[in-house]
């Protein structure tokens, strides 16, 4: 992964705008010698937030199992029908 500083960022914005869209590659920003920021294209972005939705739906029914919140596959066969009238 590109690590740059984030003066970079503020000269070379389209330069470096550029190269994560073509390249598909995160680039850190650094400030003060820190990790600040990544800068990452649209498209990855919206592939991690549909990911992050899809696992944290995953860890809510887990943790409904571990609670005992569950059906048998005949209860949830009769709640089921309801909504498909």
């Amino acid at each position: 992964m590109r690590t740059e500083l984030v003066t970079t960022l503020k000269r070379q914005a389209t330069d470096l705008l550029e190269a994560v869209e073509r390249e598909r590659e995160p680039i850190l920003i650094t400030h003060h010698g820190l990790p600040s920021a990544y800068l990452v294209d649209a498209a990855s972005f919206e592939e991690m937030q549909r990911r992050m939705t899809l696992l944290e739906s995953i860890a809510r029914g887990e943790k409904a199992i571990e609670e005992g919140r569950v059906l048998s596959h005949a209860d949830a066969k009769q709640r089921m029908a309801r909504w498909l009238k």
